[in-house]
């Protein structure tokens, strides 16, 4: 019990330092609004409850779309959308693939290994399970929406992107 408070004392004191840089609570899922926003030029939301969507592409060939932002640090095939409110992209930031099983002495680093941008409309008409927390997305699906680590024509990522992105590899922080 000593050694775990230990590590939870270390924890908590990285946690604060965590926080302070992105300015939330030190959360995956506000690292993942924090780094894409940045790297993406995501103009985020004020509010992190805000229905629907994180922010909007700032600039680029996205200029003005919505965004849903998801960092998941194992990619394990699902998707938490909304039901209700749809944005106009999702991006997820994931780390490696994985098969959804126990948690049971498991470890989730925060590390980006790839990069999704998925169009909303055109998923929507192509899976055919329930919408919500958990979605899940075909494998065929995932591979069609990736950006990173390999370009995709659709939405190409320049040098300074990739280098950004590198930064979270698992050969880096992991």
């Amino acid at each position: 019990m000593e050694h775990l408070a230990s590590l939870i004392k270390q924890r908590n004191a990285l946690d604060r330092e965590i926080a302070q840089a992105l300015g939330r609570p030190a959360l995956p899922g506000h690292f993942g609004e924090f780094v894409a926003a940045r790297i993406f030029n995501i103009a985020l939301h004020e509010s992190a409850a805000h229905k629907g969507s994180d922010g909007y592409f700032a600039d680029g060939r996205l200029a003005g779309k919505t965004v849903n932002i998801k960092y998941y640090p194992k990619r394990e095939g699902v998707l938490d959308m909304n039901r209700d409110n749809h944005p106009e992209f999702y991006l997820a930031l994931t780390g490696p693939k994985s098969a959804a099983a126990s948690s049971r002495g498991g470890h989730r680093p925060w590390v980006i290994e790839r990069v999704y941008l998925f169009d909303t409309a055109a998923l929507l008409g192509q899976i055919s399970v329930k919408i919500g927390t958990a979605t899940s997305v075909r494998q065929n699906l995932w591979d069609a929406a990736e950006i990173y680590p390999y370009n995709a024509s659709y939405f190409p990522l320049n040098e300074a992107q990739h280098a950004s992105l590198k930064l979270f590899s698992a050969e880096t922080v992991g």
